[in-house]
């Protein structure tokens, strides 16, 4: 019953991740962004990190009864979402995206500009969405992750 409900909520959040463009004219009005934020408003980037795309969701670590371990949200862990039962490329794990290690401000941008994108320049594998944010919300999201480390 868990799996299934974490199986539909991924297919909503794949949905809702691409229309977060969309839904930018719907917020409240971002606040100026904050001293050494570079392009990136924070405040922004957390309204679409645990507001609208819920990344949290994916990448902490759950507990037996599916609850997520305090401490670990944005941290990664296995994938709390089963693989579907057709041929597929699923993970299994997902990766800590507090700080995005790795990832420059730039890579980061093109992951959630250009559908997932990785630093690789290869495509990230099912079920990370396909994000195709807007410059400036994607810069939002990265300004905050960075500074969640």
């Amino acid at each position: 019953m868990v799996m299934r409900r974490l199986m539909i909520l991924a297919a909503v959040l794949g949905l809702v991740a691409s229309h977060v463009s969309a839904q930018r004219g719907q917020t409240p009005a971002a606040p100026a962004p904050q001293a050494g934020a570079s392009r990136g408003n924070i405040e922004h980037g957390r309204y679409i990190i645990e507001g609208v795309a819920m990344c949290f969701e994916c990448h902490s670590t759950r507990d037996g009864e599916g609850a997520i371990i305090p401490g670990t949200r944005f941290m990664g862990g296995p994938l709390p979402v089963a693989s579907p039962p057709w041929a597929n490329n699923w993970a299994v794990r997902t990766p800590r995206i507090a700080g995005l290690p790795g990832y420059t401000t730039e890579m980061g941008i093109r992951l959630l500009t250009q559908g997932a994108i990785g630093r690789d320049g290869v495509q990230l594998r099912p079920p990370m969405p396909r994000f195709r944010m807007t410059p400036q919300d994607a810069a939002d999201v990265v300004v905050y992750l960075k500074s969640i480390s």
